[in-house]
């Protein structure tokens, strides 16, 4: 496009909103530099300050940006404003904290009373809850345990995952946690969109979703009954807590096991609740969960925990036994570890105020401290004939032509498969017809796809 050209309409709007959002940050940036040097000069000049008396927050107009909304939609306090902007002035200017970088003389060795966190990467000032601590209130005591109930988990900054604290030890000092606005905001002041977070290594958890409905899905009535019961948790759960006021008695969450054969539905069940009820749903993947080196699993757990109860999304372990297994007796450190980290899952699976799903082959396999706390346990059984039969139809569907030799009641009949099977079968068959140059799938090429799958179960064909 040229200069001067006329831009669309909607790339204007665009653009007016980007440049209204990137002012109303500059001029809370500005504030937080206002501040942090009034309270610097406050503390070396060992005067006293009131310091949002002296500096106090700038206004915010609704519309100017995603920021501006947000904090307003919010009602943040000053003192939240300021802890919100630390948190992103490494990644907005970090220049402006640089002045924390400064040395203590007398001890040859940087302050104390900054806090501060180091990187491998970044080489600017990384703030902890200690720099917010000493910016809004200095060394006056009261105002710093103000502040540290501001960071508490159960508090709106923290509890609605706007800020993530993160500390190497759970030992350290609270104020020594590195300070940090979490990824889903900081997308949120960048573009104006909250995205979904996607696989990391450092986010162990993907997004199901899937194209198909109930309709598709082929069970038991009392395995449906089941899942109508988890559905009507997630919908009417305010009211049975809330309105009801069983919250009193009640612990909130919702824990379910699926366990059966693979192939029975589990994943594509916890894929539709989620579609039914509007609420994401994030499957773990339990190998990057998984880390040799201590700690390293519960940080990746909190990580995906504190979003999820912030967003109220379902998290759904499948195979689950693989984590969720019986404790070990313990032999050396390796055990003790494993043990640790079952502890750790099942005290936050406890905790966890949403639905969490696991999916395990065998419930036999699940440790018996976990079984006792699900509300519910749902057995995915292998489909009967006459599951197996409309399996058969739904998965062919209307437009894929079936040679006469044809016979799905005779499939359904005579071949114990689960729906997963019976779906690569159709695969198979689909692509066998279209190599031999056939635009039908035959019995033949059915039962070919049956036979490989019989085989990969360690069957006789």
């Amino acid at each position: 496009m040229s200069i001067g050209a006329v831009k669309p309409a909607e790339q204007v709007i665009t653009l007016q909103l980007t440049a209204g959002n990137a002012g109303c940050l500059q001029q809370e940036l500005d504030w937080l530099a206002r501040c942090i040097e009034l309270r610097l000069h406050s503390y070396f000049q060992q005067q006293p300050l009131l310091l949002l008396q002296q500096a106090p927050p700038p206004p915010l107009a609704a519309g100017s940006g995603s920021y501006a909304d947000f904090v307003l939609t919010q009602q943040l306090s000053a003192p939240q404003r300021l802890i919100l902007l630390l948190a992103l002035a490494p990644h907005l200017q970090p220049q402006l904290l640089d002045t924390f970088f400064v040395r203590n003389d007398n001890l040859a060795r940087s302050f104390t009373e900054f806090g501060g966190c180091s990187s491998k990467q970044h080489q600017g000032f990384l703030p902890s809850a200690q720099t917010a601590a000493f910016l809004l209130a200095g060394n006056d005591l009261a105002g710093r345990l103000q502040v540290i109930q501001l960071l508490q988990s159960e508090q709106q900054l923290c509890r609605n995952n706007i800020i993530c604290l993160r500390l190497d030890a759970p030992d350290e000092p609270f104020l020594s946690a590195q300070l940090s606005v979490s990824a889903e905001y900081l997308q949120l002041f960048y573009s104006g969109s909250r995205q979904k977070p996607d696989y990391n290594s450092h986010f162990p958890a993907k997004l199901l979703t899937t194209a198909l409905s109930w309709q598709e899905l082929v069970l038991p009535s009392e395995v449906l009954a089941d899942v109508e019961h988890i559905i009507g948790w997630l919908q009417h759960q305010h009211t049975v807590m809330q309105d009801w006021q069983l919250g009193r008695s009640i612990k909130p969450g919702y824990r379910a096991l699926f366990y059966g054969p693979p192939g029975t539905g589990k994943t594509l069940t916890a894929s539709l609740i989620g579609r039914q009820t509007g609420a994401d749903v994030y499957r773990i993947d339990l190998s990057a969960v998984v880390s040799k080196y201590i700690g390293e699993t519960e940080k990746n757990l909190a990580t995906v925990f504190d979003q999820a109860q912030a967003r109220q999304w379902i998290l759904f372990f499948d195979e689950a036994d693989a984590l969720f297994g019986k404790r070990s007796q313990t032999s050396n450190s390796n055990d003790r570890y494993a043990n640790q980290q079952v502890s750790y899952l099942l005290q936050r699976i406890e905790d966890f105020p949403g639905v969490v799903l696991l999916a395990s082959n065998l419930k036999a396999n699940i440790d018996e401290a976990f079984a006792r706390r699900f509300q519910a346990m749902v057995y995915f059984p292998l489909p009967e004939v006459s599951e197996r039969l409309r399996l058969w139809r739904h998965l062919l569907g209307s437009k894929v032509q079936l040679a006469a030799d044809v016979d799905l009641s005779y499939l359904a009949h005579e071949f114990e498969l689960s729906g997963g099977a019976m779906t690569n079968v159709v695969r198979y068959a689909a692509v066998a017809a279209l190599l031999r140059g056939d635009k039908a799938i035959a019995q033949a090429d059915l039962l070919q796809g049956i036979n490989r799958e019989r085989r990969k179960e360690g069957m006789m064909v």
